[in-house]
């Protein structure tokens, strides 16, 4: 039964967190597909920019709520068989990143992950979810870049998993997760050495 639940966790992580928000809600609403403006990123930050707060939002709870559920539903039934649950939660979380970032419903163009990324580590440690969540926030403040606070505050979960006892297999798995969303970032990165990366701002795109 747990190596069922661990290939249904793999499976059903990568499928649904696939489903992407940015997507469906900008060729939806829009008539336009997210991936063909600005950076080209089918995630929240792109798509505020290019089509403002209203439906903005949506897609940062929705990226959120994706994966958090299936890292949390996976999680508890696999440690309802004995499993550790912070394994199972990073486990699972692994693969929610990977449908993100590649998904069978968009040809395998999808999103970086961060939102996908920080749902998962809340899931398997909410300390450390929400101090990452404070470092990120702290940096978009004094920075204002967003690529350069999500990156930083993720790659910083692995480390602060340590005082809270979290076990070497669930750290090792984290660590996986938040590297393969730091190489998401590179053309990010790439910006903002050449002084182009674009500013986040909370003011809305003029309709």
């Amino acid at each position: 039964m747990k190596i069922f639940l661990y290939i249904l966790a793999a499976i059903c992580g990568y499928v649904i967190s696939g489903i992407n928000p940015a997507i469906a809600l900008s060729k939806g609403i829009y008539k336009k597909d997210v991936r063909e403006c600005g950076s080209g990123n089918p995630g929240f930050t792109n798509f505020k920019r290019a089509f403002g707060n209203r439906w903005a939002w949506c897609v940062l709870i929705l990226d959120l709520s994706k994966a958090g559920l299936v890292v949390g539903l996976f999680a508890w039934l696999l440690y309802r068989q004995g499993a550790d649950f912070q394994i199972a939660a990073a486990y699972t979380g692994m693969f929610c990143m990977l449908g993100h970032a590649f998904p069978f419903q968009y040809n395998f163009k999808g999103g970086k992950g961060f939102l996908v990324c920080l749902s998962s580590v809340y899931i398997v440690d909410w300390r450390v979810g929400l101090i990452a969540t404070g470092i990120m926030l702290v940096l978009l403040l004094t920075t204002k870049y967003m690529s350069l606070s999500t990156t930083l505050a993720m790659l910083s979960c692995p480390i602060l998993m340590i005082p809270f006892g979290a076990s070497v297999r669930s750290i090792l798995m984290v660590t996986v997760s938040v590297i393969f969303m730091a190489i998401r970032h590179k053309e990010n990165f790439k910006r903002l050495i050449q002084g182009k990366e674009s500013k986040f701002t909370l003011k809305s795109k003029k309709q």
